[in-house]
């Protein structure tokens, strides 16, 4: 057998898929199976208590255990530099590739002609997926070529920094991001902690009246600006939601100031 015959000639095999994860198992195994594509999948987690890692293992993943949390960019970042394909997609694990977006990547990788490429992602919310309230399209860099991209060191709402030119792909990315008002709640102020550290380190002053005033724009945002009112009963419990998360991050920070 000849070195190049050694190779499974199959599509996506230069293609990394990496996840970070802690306590997903109950939904990283569709992630994990709509990237079964790809020809190498790298997942670091960071302390799972259920079966992740196992669920990781099982299919066919190279996992990385890691005993502290730097935030989310550092992290995607820990498992990028362990990427070893032309190509990088960065999921996370409540994400599903669609077959449309499987199409569109692998189309992408052979035509070589950006650095990086962004994909539409698709977000439900307690069970509704939400066509408007600025979720969709929601525009989001994921597939990029190895050495071209990193993370930014965010503790929440990491952004990809790319070198070079980004084309966009069709087809959607989706996003089980609240199968419940239990998990709104409980990122609500998971994200919202997080956002006033991150606001707090850059020296960003925060009072009562901004909480306030920051919380009524994010409603008005998305309720009206964004069309949330299209979606429905549940546009609307989404714009409170976010009104909610933004006024908690902004009396978060206040407090934080006050100590």
């Amino acid at each position: 057998m000849s070195p190049s015959s050694a190779v499974p000639a199959r599509p996506g095999y230069d293609l990394t898929v990496t996840v970070i994860t802690r306590n997903e198992g109950a939904r990283l195994a569709a992630c994990l199976e709509s990237v079964s594509f790809a020809g190498e999948v790298i997942v670091v987690d960071s302390g799972s208590t259920d079966n992740t890692v196992q669920i990781a293992s099982a299919h066919g993943a190279k996992v990385t255990s890691t005993g502290d949390w730097p935030g989310f960019g550092e992290q995607k970042n820990r498992a990028l530099a362990l990427a070893t394909k032309t190509w990088v997609l960065s999921i996370d694990a409540d994400e599903r590739v669609t077959p449309p977006l499987r199409e569109q990547i692998m189309a992408a990788m052979a035509r070589n002609d950006h650095a990086a490429y962004s994909v539409n992602r698709r977000s439900s919310y307690c069970g509704q997926y939400m066509l408007h309230s600025g979720w969709y399209p929601d525009r989001i860099v994921r597939l990029f070529k190895r050495g071209s991209a990193r993370f930014s060191s965010d503790l929440v709402h990491e952004s990809l920094q790319v070198q070079g030119s980004v084309g966009q792909l069709e087809g959607d990315l989706l996003h089980e991001s609240f199968d419940d008002f239990e998990a709104v709640l409980d990122k609500t102020n998971r994200y919202s902690t997080a956002g006033a550290l991150a606001l707090h380190s850059k020296g960003v002053k925060g009072s009562l009246a901004k909480a306030v005033g920051h919380g009524l724009w994010a409603f008005v945002r998305t309720y009206v600006f964004r069309r949330g009112f299209l979606d429905g009963k549940l546009g609307l419990a989404l714009a409170v939601s976010n009104a909610e998360g933004t006024y908690y991050r902004y009396l978060k920070l206040w407090l934080l100031q006050r100590r």
